[in-house]
């Protein structure tokens, strides 16, 4: 699917308190034997379990991809799971070495932390039942749902200025109101989108973005961290130009 990209927008940062910085650098990471990386679950397709129980996805594909630059072995990796909330904390309270957890790039967070060269770009977008959907412009006088207090509600209310705002409280109660046709479309984080149109037929993505947002690795600040901030960014500049990134991202089901 080729995307209409229509606008790009970078998410604020989250307004953390500045904590010390302990996470390891590249020579401790080594010693210890694997890589520890900050997650999260239950977000297909980027992290998710699979019916084994098992964390898969793209993000969890770069997790590999990473352990695989540092040990040769994409099993050297130890994943710890975290909420939204507490993706930053994770690396700047050394919990974890990276997160790879659907952070957006943004100047607030870079306060905080460095980050990669983005391995996706995220965004969001519109899901519908009709697949005669084809543009933005369709979507004029329709039922939009959207996410209560989100950034979406302005980029659709400028965008689509005729159509008929739903607020929402939830992804599943965007989706359970879709499904029984209360509202003709939901517009939210194309990741999640694109994940509830692989688990279940008969929806459709609208190929044009609202908005485009990066997502990267975050990694610690610090001149003792350069040797492992140099190592994921070549890694992933090496992932683009080689095309396992693009086929990683094709294989997960991502626009």
């Amino acid at each position: 699917m080729t995307w209409n990209w229509l606008g790009f927008g970078l998410a604020l940062g989250a307004q953390l308190a500045v904590l010390p910085v302990f996470a390891a650098d590249l020579d401790t990471i080594r010693a210890r034997g694997h890589l520890v990386v900050a997650v999260r679950d239950g977000w297909q397709p980027l992290s998710f379990r699979d019916r084994e129980g098992d964390l898969v996805g793209l993000e969890i594909d770069l997790a590999h991809g990473l352990a695989t630059a540092i040990f040769s072995d994409p099993a050297a990796v130890e994943f710890v799971v975290v909420p939204n909330g507490d993706r930053l904390p994770a690396v700047l309270e050394d919990r974890a070495d990276v997160a790879i957890a659907g952070l957006t790039l943004t100047s607030g967070r870079q306060r905080l932390v460095s980050f990669s060269p983005p391995y996706y770009l995220d965004g969001a977008a519109v899901l519908v039942r009709d697949p005669q959907v084809q543009s933005l412009s369709d979507l004029q006088r329709q039922r939009l749902g959207v996410l209560q207090g989100s950034s979406t509600v302005a980029i659709v209310r400028y965008l689509l200025p005729l159509a008929i705002l739903t607020p929402l409280n939830s992804y599943q109660d965007a989706f359970d109101r879709l499904s029984t046709g209360q509202i003709d479309g939901f517009a939210g984080d194309v990741t999640a989108l694109s994940g509830w149109q692989q688990a279940h037929s008969g929806y459709y993505l609208v190929p044009s973005l609202l908005s485009a947002e990066p997502l990267a690795i975050a990694l610690p600040k610090g001149t003792q961290y350069n040797e492992l901030r140099s190592l994921v960014n070549q890694t992933v500049i090496d992932w683009h130009q080689n095309g396992w990134l693009e086929e990683r991202t094709t294989f997960w089901g991502l626009p």
